[in-house]
């Protein structure tokens, strides 16, 4: 499926990246789940313009975290590259393949990454290269979204549209349009339209993996499902929750 997510590499749209919500409940999370594993060091796979990353890296001193960010899309990195704290991390340019093989004691993927790794394939390998990255005794945790919340049912024009204020690109309007559901592959589009009236489009697909799938898939590649939590507030996963939060091991 070519050419999705071009809020990832369109110039205008990735500025528009880190207005889409005015707070991020999984940053506390994750600064949480780090301080309790205690990694000496942490990967952040797929961390686009760095929100988590830097958090993370600012956290702790340099001595005792040492923090990278991996993303494919420059664009995205070149937003982390600024953001403070950023000296504090090591950034890289390109997916999991990229990882040096026994380098970190967590690996994190956050803002739904193993949804946006839609071909089955693909995320496979990736689980597989995490595993060959991660340190016997470490860590992976990631979330996806639990599709028996549905959550597309609301990719509508008149139930998602939302104004983005505060922009580099001014006040922009934004609203998500849902293309088809097919199995576990949910297609949609996003709409931005500017005030001078230009409208952007990135076409995008998520993977609704359920928790079963999620678990097999982590077995195959070596890890064991130690937690699910439902929600950000670590509440457990139930039918209706909207997440399905994970954290892994590697014996």
């Amino acid at each position: 499926m070519a050419d999705t997510f071009q809020e990832f590499t369109d110039p205008r749209l990735v500025l528009l990246y880190d207005h889409w919500s005015d707070s991020r409940d999984d940053v506390e999370f994750y600064l949480a789940l780090a301080d309790e594993l205690g990694p000496a060091d942490l990967v952040d796979i797929g961390c686009g313009t760095g929100a988590v990353t830097c958090e993370l890296a600012l956290a702790r001193p340099r001595q005792e975290r040492r923090v990278s960010g991996f993303d494919p899309a420059p664009r995205m990195l070149e937003i982390a590259r600024h953001r403070p704290g950023a000296e504090r991390v090591r950034w890289v340019e390109g997916d999991a393949s990229r990882l040096e093989g026994g380098a970190f004691d967590l690996a994190i993927m956050t803002a739904h990454v193993p949804q946006v790794i839609f071909e089955q394939d693909a995320w496979a390998l990736a689980l597989r290269e995490t595993y060959r990255a991660v340190r016997p005794g470490g860590h992976l945790a990631f979330e996806s979204r639990n599709p028996s919340a549905r959550a597309w049912e609301a990719w509508t024009p008149q139930r998602s549209q939302r104004l983005l204020c505060g922009t580099p690109l001014g006040e922009v309007e934004q609203w998500i349009e849902l293309l088809d559901v097919d199995g576990d592959l949910v297609t949609y589009d996003i709409h931005y339209r500017l005030e001078s009236g230009e409208e952007l489009i990135s076409h995008d697909a998520l993977r609704f993996r359920s928790l079963e799938e999620i678990e097999a898939g982590l077995a195959v590649a070596g890890f064991s499902m130690q937690r699910v939590y439902g929600d950000w507030d670590r509440s457990p996963a139930r039918a209706d929750s909207p997440e399905l939060i994970v954290v892994a091991g590697r014996a």
